[in-house]
């Protein structure tokens, strides 16, 4: 299937600043688009395109003090299928991991894994280490944290949510990452588009979505504390530790975001021709990004 995916994002800046955004799609999934992913940004700036260290595609922007847009329309090609599971995948052995994956067991600005082993392992120790245990720890955050946008604060981490027991999708997955990697599960966060695709429309306007990916088995699989369910049509922009690393935007400045749209949603093929007006001409300037990882 195919799936629209785009934002249009406006800013107020009382000084010129710098910006840093991690908009696009993850190189993972470059070689499934079908139109360019392409950064427009008003009024023309000084662009830098990067890789960070967890291989997101990042930019940096030189913006000055005023208004700022940020905006893109693109395609994707999906499979379609939901999350991808397999209940006999083992929890690997600390000594097993690959070196770059050690650093999903630590502790990190909104996962504090030294505060809440205890409890991680009075509340999951009895589960069977590996697929059983990460889904056990997703019913248990996905039944005893509500999800509230009133409730939402940037500062809460994972112990906050667990004393709590309320924050936004981000919240949840921040607490389940923690519950993993203290008992010795390798997890990382991760930040992209979820559309409501073959489910019921939420009430809520379309925003970017968290779910959070475990290692087992020699792979990562991608798992959601919030939805609780397995879900079509996900499309990963970034990954890190946590809400930290995988920020859509980071202003080293005064901002205000003064709009916020996000689309996903699933388009008929003949959308592919360009006839839905994902191509239609902006002021500004257009940055397409190099669509390829860094080592």
């Amino acid at each position: 299937m195919l799936i629209r995916l785009g934002y249009d994002l406006h800013f107020e800046l009382p000084a010129p600043t710098v910006m840093t955004t991690l908009l696009h799609v993850h190189p993972s999934r470059c070689a499934d688009l079908r139109q360019p992913d392409i950064l427009q940004v008003e009024p023309f700036v000084t662009t830098e395109f990067f890789h960070d260290l967890f291989g997101n595609q990042a930019t940096r922007l030189q913006l000055p003090a005023g208004q700022a847009r940020l905006h893109c329309r693109t395609l994707i090609e999906d499979p379609g299928t939901v999350d991808e599971r397999d209940p006999a995948a083992p929890q690997i052995e600390i000594a097993a991991l690959p070196p770059n994956v050690l650093r999903y067991l630590m502790g990190s600005r909104y996962c504090e894994v030294d505060l809440l082993s205890a409890i991680a392992l009075e509340l999951f120790g009895n589960t069977r280490p590996g697929w059983e245990r990460v889904e056990a720890i997703c019913s248990w955050v996905h039944t005893r944290v509500a999800f509230s946008y009133a409730a939402a604060r940037a500062t809460r981490s994972a112990l906050d949510v667990f004393t709590e027991r309320v924050g936004v999708c981000r919240d949840f997955q921040h607490l389940a990452i923690t519950f993993c990697r203290c008992l010795n599960i390798p997890a990382r966060y991760a930040a992209g588009y979820l559309g409501d695709i073959g489910v019921p429309a939420a009430p809520s306007p379309m925003d970017f979505s968290a779910w959070f990916e475990v290692y087992l088995g020699g792979r990562w699989w991608a798992c959601d504390a919030r939805h609780n369910t397995r879900r079509a049509g996900r499309v990963l922009m970034a990954t890190g530790l946590d809400a930290t690393d995988a920020a859509i935007t980071t202003t080293f400045g005064a901002s205000t975001l003064t709009h916020f749209e996000v689309i996903s949603e699933e388009v008929p093929n003949d959308s592919m021709n360009g006839s839905d007006g994902l191509s239609q001409p902006v002021e500004g300037r257009a940055f397409p990004i190099p669509h390829t990882a860094s080592a």
